[in-house]
């Protein structure tokens, strides 16, 4: 029961690519969706944690961004009539949403707070 409360997520996530698998959606359409739900997922993390903490975390946003970017990518490509130099934008803006995920934990508040007490310490 505890690792069920743990990972809901996930969990919930699994019970609805089942069901789409087994309606014999085309796989292609049942990424699309999953990652749309990923989205969502995210969203919905986000704004839990604003309204217990009071505070956005610049990562989950930038985790958001990543996704849906990603979404695009994916049916892009799926596309018969593929626009190449759109698929390669999408992909530098994704490759530069990684370089600010990578800055913002790298640089985030309250890994600066733990390295300053170290230091005092």
């Amino acid at each position: 029961m505890h690792f069920i409360k743990k990972n809901y997520e996930l969990l919930l996530a699994f019970v609805i690519f089942t069901a789409i698998l087994g309606t014999h959606y085309p796989f292609y359409k049942a990424i699309i969706l999953m990652l749309e739900f990923i989205v969502i997922i995210e969203v919905i993390k986000m704004i839990s944690e604003f309204m217990k903490k009071k505070r956005l975390r610049l990562r989950y946003v930038i985790d958001v961004f990543i996704i849906f970017l990603t979404r695009d990518v994916i049916i892009l490509a799926t596309n018969p009539n593929k626009d190449y130099k759109e698929i390669l934008f999408l992909l530098l803006v994704i490759f530069i949403f990684f370089l600010f995920r990578i800055l913002a934990v790298q640089f985030s508040p309250a890994l600066f707070k733990k390295r300053k007490n170290e230091k005092l310490s």
